[in-house]
């Protein structure tokens, strides 16, 4: 449908095109996603693979109204908050950051294997199989955020005085991996932004004849 497609090119403009979000990015994509997630329960949408990943990326923008409103109840604390707990609200933008690009990547690339495999991608490309994707995907982020949370819980004070023994091991582990993470987003980000421009331009001029 035009309105999905038109919903997948904000998606895109917010992510993969901009630098930083801003307000304006960020109100649009909330619209966008609550009048995707209304559209989706209508009968007139073929639930199929893309739907599911597309219903998926409408759930993620939840992450960016959690933010909001953790950072209007923080605020109302002032200085009394933690800075890991003031650190959740940059945390859940994160995930929403990378759930959100790493969808729109999965989208285009069903969008190269129905232009060019459409018969050999089709056991690949069903509503089970999306669905397990996306929850793979959730699933990576939400160990990637419990990593920054250890992180952060270092930076508070842990890392002054770590704990003892194993446990003491273990966070240190888990804030070499955050740490890690940290260095290879902007990588990532970068090579998600490379794949998808050039999915889409194959995809276009293996139409543009037509």
């Amino acid at each position: 449908m035009k309105d999905l497609r038109r919903y997948l090119a904000l998606k895109y403009i917010q992510y993969l095109v901009l630098s930083s979000s801003n307000a304006v990015s960020t109100l649009l994509g909330l619209l966008g996603s609550a009048y995707t997630m209304i559209l989706l329960q209508s009968a007139k949408v073929s639930f199929k693979s893309t739907a599911v990943l597309i219903s998926s990326l409408a759930q993620a923008d939840i992450l960016v109204l959690l933010s909001l409103v953790s950072d209007v109840v923080l605020g109302s604390f002032g200085a009394a908050v933690p800075p890991a707990a003031s650190a959740m609200a940059q945390i859940l933008l994160t995930a929403n950051i990378h759930v959100s690009c790493i969808l729109l990547s999965c989208v285009a690339f069903e969008a190269y294997l129905i232009t060019f495999l459409p018969s050999e991608s089709r056991p690949l490309r069903t509503v089970r199989k999306a669905r397990l994707l996306c929850r793979v995907i959730w699933a990576l982020v939400a160990a990637e955020c419990a990593l920054f949370l250890v992180d952060e819980h270092l930076r508070a004070g842990g890392a002054s005085s770590p704990c003892p023994g194993p446990l003491g091991l273990l966070f240190q582990l888990c804030a070499a991996a955050a740490a890690l993470l940290r260095s290879l987003s902007y990588i990532l980000g970068i090579l998600l932004r490379i794949i998808n421009v050039y999915i889409y331009y194959k995809i276009f001029f293996s139409m543009s004849p037509r």
